[in-house]
């Protein structure tokens, strides 16, 4: 492709309302244009890399046995009230009505849908398993879109649905796709982890996501330095250490004056204790109902593992005013003694010995508190984010914690669709069955993104080779001297005819502004006819990954980069 027949809108300033590096490179070097709020058109250069990541997601879903259909991105609500996910999904799900006032959403997701097909076109043992992809637009109505193409409500996704006969069958099918999505974010290129992970609205009873390691990661990961444990903070348990069998003497439970102290430090430093002596008591509405969590007072509560815990639907925090509004409690001396709501613990506070809580009341505090005689909670479990001072539940070993992008994500369905969609087959027996699913996804064009975030320096995108756009670049930096434009011709000609992708900046632009945008589009191969051209009749090949750079007889450069860029993918 020429440069100067493309649309290929590059700028030097980054966009204001541009977070992170992957949105500010993306609009700066004309790859996407924003449309509205979360939505973004792909020009050009974007949609050929978002074709980069297709092509090898394609294949290696073809490699893995899937076959590729094409589901429509509206749905019928009627079978999302099936499988009871028309209220449980929430706002983010777009409903509406039709001219006959059917109901109707944007797919966010096609358990639905795919499961629809099953039960309509798979009636015996025999057909399976199946494994079904497809490559499509999405819409998920995100309250705050953000992030350009990381965080937006319309973007490409890759989603399979598997189906078998068992729960052997389906874990099968499951590592298929787990192997299927190592080879997929190898081939792009990316330093990623595949991590233990909850399954959120998706449902299932276990999954992964794949993250790409990048430091404006909106997750974080919890890496083993010694095993190969990997888990979301979501998802990352905390095994439960044994209430030690020698006890210190319990003391009275005594309560306390402490005026206008409330946060945990400062009550910390009035009784001459450490935080981790103090029981902090939170309010959570669980359902819609007020529900008092307790964790140890250098802990966070991982709200997520808390509605797992509970089994909730929905969970959120109360602030004071609500506190005060509903409760008649007042915040920073909230406490377990006495409380008339259910309380959840974290399985740490009962090992707690002669604690300092909140009296629930103003100004007053108790010492002396002990789970067991001075409260008892209802439920008690593993609901505190894990951190670097705990150790790894496989192997004991030490921790880090990464920031990390997700782009992919698999999940054991089981049969929670098909047994509320009424999916079944007929087994070997003559049995109706439901079929037990799996299914996997992949942000498609947050891949892109995220890329960008790993890849990339003060000048612009660094591409991994495998989603470049192009190739190669050539720069003629002598588009008005016959004998530039004849070399940078011929090396165009030649690189081609080596099934090499290849962008000719034949610009009448000045050397300068080819070689910053040449460093902004990020392509990894430079060849620039230039001022070694006109002295030695050669050429210069550069590395934008690494900077090196070497100088190329014109003749068998494009033999001698083909063979470079091969070895390289």
């Amino acid at each position: 492709m020429r440069y100067s027949q493309m649309l290929l809108p590059t700028a030097k300033e980054t966009p204001s309302e541009a977070e992170v590096v992957s949105h500010q490179l993306l609009v700066r070097g004309g790859f996407i244009r924003k449309l509205t709020s979360g939505m973004y058109t792909f020009l050009p250069l974007g949609f050929m890399a978002l074709q980069k990541v297709t092509d090898i997601v394609r294949q290696e879903m073809n490699r893995a046995g899937a076959q590729e259909i094409l589901m429509p991105m509206v749905q019928p609500g009627d079978l999302w009230q099936e499988s009871g996910r028309w209220q449980k999904y929430g706002p983010e799900l777009l409903r509406f009505r039709d001219r006959h006032e059917r109901e109707y959403c944007l797919g966010p997701t096609h358990e639905e849908v795919v499961t629809d097909i099953a039960r309509r076109e798979m009636q015996s043992y025999r057909q399976l398993p199946v494994n079904l992809y497809q490559i499509q637009t999405k819409f998920r109505d995100e309250i705050r879109p953000r992030f350009g193409l990381m965080r937006c409500r319309e973007f490409v996704m890759k989603d399979a649905y598997s189906f078998d006969v068992d729960d052997a069958g389906a874990s099968q099918s499951y590592e298929t796709m787990r192997d299927a999505y190592h080879r997929i974010f190898t081939r792009c290129g990316l330093d990623f982890r595949a991590v233990e992970a909850d399954s959120g609205a998706i449902g299932g009873s276990f999954s992964h996501e794949f993250m790409v390691l990048a430091e404006t990661g909106e997750d974080t990961l919890v890496i083993c330095r010694s095993c190969s444990y990997a888990a979301n903070v979501e998802k990352a348990a905390i095994a439960a250490k044994p209430i030690e069998s020698t006890r210190k003497p319990v003391d009275n439970l005594v309560r306390a004056e402490t005026p206008g102290i409330k946060k945990v430090e400062k009550v910390a430093e009035f009784f001459k204790v450490r935080p981790s002596e103090v029981i902090k008591t939170l309010f959570y509405h669980v359902d819609k109902t007020p529900v008092a969590v307790l964790v140890r007072g250098d802990r966070v509560v991982q709200s997520v593992k808390l509605k797992n815990l509970l089994g909730a639907t929905d969970i959120a925090p109360l602030d004071e005013e609500q506190i005060w509004e509903q409760l008649r409690l007042p915040a920073g001396y909230l406490g377990p003694v006495g409380l008339a709501v259910k309380v959840v613990a974290d399985q740490e506070i009962m090992g707690m010995v002669n604690s300092i809580a909140g009296a629930n009341e103003k100004g007053h505090h108790f010492t002396g508190v002990n789970p067991g005689r001075d409260f008892q909670p209802e439920v008690v479990g593993d609901l505190r984010q894990i951190d670097t001072s705990d150790h790894c539940p496989s192997c004991g070993g030490d921790l880090e914690l990464k920031e990390g992008i997700e782009v992919g994500h698999i999940f054991k369905l089981g049969t929670g669709y098909s047994d509320a969609m009424h999916a079944t087959f007929q087994d070997s027996d003559g049995q109706e069955k439901s079929f037990v699913m799996g299914c996997y996804g992949i942000g498609v064009s947050r891949v892109v993104a995220a890329a960008i975030e790993q890849n990339h320096d003060s000048k612009g995108i660094i591409f991994p080779l495998p989603l470049a756009p192009f190739q190669v670049i050539i720069l003629n930096l002598g588009p008005k001297d016959e004998r530039y434009c004849q070399a940078a011709e011929q090396l165009y000609t030649d690189l081609r005819s080596h099934g090499l992708d290849v962008l000719l900046d034949d610009r009448d632009e000045r050397p300068g502004s080819k070689f910053n945008d040449a460093d902004l589009l990020g392509i990894p191969y430079r060849l620039t006819v230039g001022k070694i051209f006109a002295e030695e009749g050669k050429v210069e090949l550069r590395s934008r990954k690494t900077g090196a750079m070497e100088v190329l007889a014109l003749e068998g450069s494009g033999a001698y980069l083909a063979d470079l860029i091969q070895s390289a993918l």
